[in-house]
């Protein structure tokens, strides 16, 4: 099964942020966080360890606008799904938050269910998209283009499609060993008749491509039956 994914809510609701905690954390598909204010929520989304695969952002905080929050996020380069949670529901409110880089926007109140679906939604595009970007190690990786970036070095990585898949599935396992034939099976399917040499295989490959030293890897860790993704391995020496 997949890590849950981070998500911070913003709102300065206490009834609604609980709720919200309580039905998202169900089921191991979320990990919600929460922020009360601007502040604490711009403090949690810029820290330098920071994760989250999608915000859910009120409008009317104590110490500000969320518009405003939502648009030097982007301005800051950050790209993960934004959905507004407002009752300001009119349609200049509308366009103002998409305006600002919304990504979606729900009115309150809203039914449970349709939120959840439209979080489903929103991670499904940003995660097929140019948008979504990790850090891992010194490597700035791009899993749509199958890419790699190097900044430190001015260097470019290519990686085949499964190498990616491979990157993209152990970085959401939040630093957790994924068994190999876990690996197997999202990489290459339930009813794929490859064999865990096959990934082995890959691994190797990878290590060659990413590790400063293939023999003694830092990054892409063998553990717990499987592997395992250090995404801050050599970030101090880039």
């Amino acid at each position: 099964m997949p890590e849950p994914r981070p998500i911070l809510i913003v709102d300065d609701d206490e009834a609604l942020r609980s709720t919200l905690m309580e039905q998202l954390a169900l089921g191991g598909e979320f990990a919600p966080a929460e922020a009360a204010t601007i502040a604490e929520a711009e403090a949690m989304l810029t820290a330098e360890d920071a994760r989250f695969d999608m915000v859910l952002l009120d409008i009317g905080l104590p110490d500000g606008d969320g518009r405003e929050l939502c648009a030097r996020l982007r301005r800051q380069g950050l790209r993960m799904p934004i959905i507004m949670l407002t009752g300001a529901d009119a349609e200049q409110d509308v366009v103002r938050g998409l305006d600002a880089g919304a990504n979606d926007y729900i009115a309150k109140p809203f039914r449970l269910n349709e939120l959840l679906a439209r979080i489903r939604a929103q991670l499904r595009v940003f995660d097929n998209s140019e948008d979504a970007v990790f850090t891992i190690g010194p490597y700035t990786f791009r899993p749509s283009a199958k890419l790699l970036l190097e900044p430190a070095r001015n260097r470019k990585i290519r990686l085949t499609e499964k190498e990616a898949a491979i990157l993209k599935f152990l970085y959401r396992a939040g630093g957790r060993p994924v068994g190999r034939q876990v690996l197997l099976n999202e990489v290459w399917g339930y009813n794929s008749a490859v064999t865990t040499h096959t990934l082995e295989t890959h691994i190797y490959r990878l290590r060659q491509k990413i590790e400063p030293d293939p023999a003694n890897a830092q990054l892409l860790l063998t553990e717990g039956g499987g592997y395992r993704l250090d995404p801050t391995a050599g970030r101090a020496a880039a």
